[in-house]
């Protein structure tokens, strides 16, 4: 099983120091790969209708495509997950090259995650319809990895139109798409048109279960098909570990360690947390 680590960034300020400094650490460490969160923009909460989400306007994030294009230039193993990436928001073609692009000039090393979000106020200000994420999203995904594989793309969609189009450079490989989320509606799209699952909160297994349910609806197996944990509920190294090792018996493929919510007030704090949960699982 890979395990990487979540970059902490909503309690790192925007700083531009930590990013360094945690990117080069997780590589030195051993872990796999370095997981970011995504949101373009952060929005009061005291609004009608209600967000529901975690995240406000104080909580800083740096846009997922740039921090891992910084940190390729300085690393050479690590892999970059989004984690995920909010794509119904985006214009198609737009993602499918910056994510062409990063995965050639990182040396194939990006794994794209993808997700739809719950921030309306977000989609309102890219110009995006909230209501028809899940729709879109499913489009997207099919029409990404056209644009990954043919010379030219024709394409009428409900959402998206091309005409005789390409993108060059064309990746060298097929970029893996996994579908992250909490709901049925995630499960589905996962087992349908996914690569992989990321999953996260307090019932991976119970969610497991259902993204099993819709692998082998859509005549899919398991056997080429990722599931990265996030230990975002783990309180302590104690728990990271423990949810860790509970994951791998489960089958998981890979496991993203998180040492945001610890209450830590330091770049070196969560350094710290990472090497100590890499220490005891390399145990």
């Amino acid at each position: 099983m890979k395990i990487g680590v979540v970059y902490p960034q909503i309690e790192l300020n925007g700083d531009p120091e930590a990013a360094r400094r945690i990117g080069l650490a997780a590589e030195a460490l051993g872990y796999d790969h370095l997981l970011a969160y995504d949101h373009v923009l952060g929005a009061t909460h005291d609004r009608e209708p209600k967000l529901w989400g975690p995240y406000t306007d104080r909580d800083p994030f740096h846009e997922p495509f740039i921090l891992f294009a910084y940190l390729a230039g300085m690393t050479k193993r690590l892999e970059f997950a989004t984690g995920v990436i909010i794509l119904p928001q985006r214009q198609t073609a737009l993602v499918a090259k910056q994510v062409a692009d990063l995965d050639l000039l990182s040396g194939e090393r990006l794994r794209f995650g993808i997700g739809v979000g719950w921030n309306y106020v977000e989609y309102q200000a890219l110009g995006q319809d909230f209501s028809k994420r899940g729709a879109r999203a499913d489009e997207q995904i099919a029409l990404l990895r056209r644009y990954w594989s043919e010379d030219l793309v024709s394409f009428q969609g409900r959402f998206d139109t091309v005409d005789r189009a390409n993108i060059l450079p064309l990746p060298r490989r097929r970029i893996p798409i996994w579908v992250g989320g909490f709901e049925e509606p995630a499960f589905k799209r996962g087992g349908r048109l996914g690569d992989g699952f990321i999953f996260a909160g307090a019932e991976p297994l119970a969610h497991l279960a259902r993204v099993k349910h819709h692998l082998a609806e859509a005549g899919r197996g398991t056997a080429d098909f990722g599931l990265d944990f996030i230990t975002n509920t783990a309180r302590s190294v104690d728990e990271a570990v423990r949810a860790v090792e509970t994951w791998r018996e489960a089958g998981g493929t890979h496991a993203s360690v998180c040492t945001m919510g610890m209450g830590f007030k330091t770049v070196d704090a969560h350094l710290d947390f990472m090497a100590e949960v890499k220490a005891r699982l390399a145990r």
